[in-house]
């Protein structure tokens, strides 16, 4: 039983990866700037998005600005992500936050073990995921695939 997966399908996806890739980026990095400019902090960090270690505090607005990005840019690509892939919002979600993982972890030398970081992270790709596949079936439900489970 060999494995049949069709070149044009995976480059679909590698392809649509990609773009929600930059979206998520850019929309984490314009929703910082915004924070930035809405907090009024004294210097702007270009590792703000990848910045697990800020004390937690809501009198700390850096954290503030890093928590808003981090919640708003989740919210935002659920709703992007459901235009852009039509379905397997949650995949692809999956995705781009482990790749998220991956890259803070390659940014800061270090694996993020902050409760608060992988808790708001943890809301944040549960939103995204929620709402993402909500967005998707109501705007696609007639185009949705849906699984044979008759042999299985």
């Amino acid at each position: 039983m060999a494995l049949k997966i069709q070149v044009s399908e995976t480059k679909i996806v590698l392809q649509n990866l990609l773009i929600c890739a930059a979206v998520f980026y850019t929309a984490f990095y314009l929703l910082h700037v915004i924070c930035f400019i809405a907090l009024s902090l004294d210097s702007f960090d270009e590792l703000g998005p990848f910045d697990f270690k800020e004390n937690p505090s809501w009198l700390n607005k850096k954290y503030l600005a890093n928590l808003i990005s981090l919640e708003a840019t989740f919210t935002i690509c659920g709703l992007i992500f459901a235009l852009v892939v039509e379905e397997w919002i949650w995949d692809y979600a999956c995705t781009i936050t482990l790749i998220h993982v991956i890259i803070t972890s390659l940014v800061k030398m270090e694996f993020p073990l902050e409760a608060h970081w992988w808790t708001s992270l943890g809301i944040g790709l549960t939103a995204m995921i929620c709402e993402g596949q909500i967005l998707a079936y109501v705007l696609f439900r007639h185009n949705f695939i849906y699984p044979a489970l008759d042999d299985f």
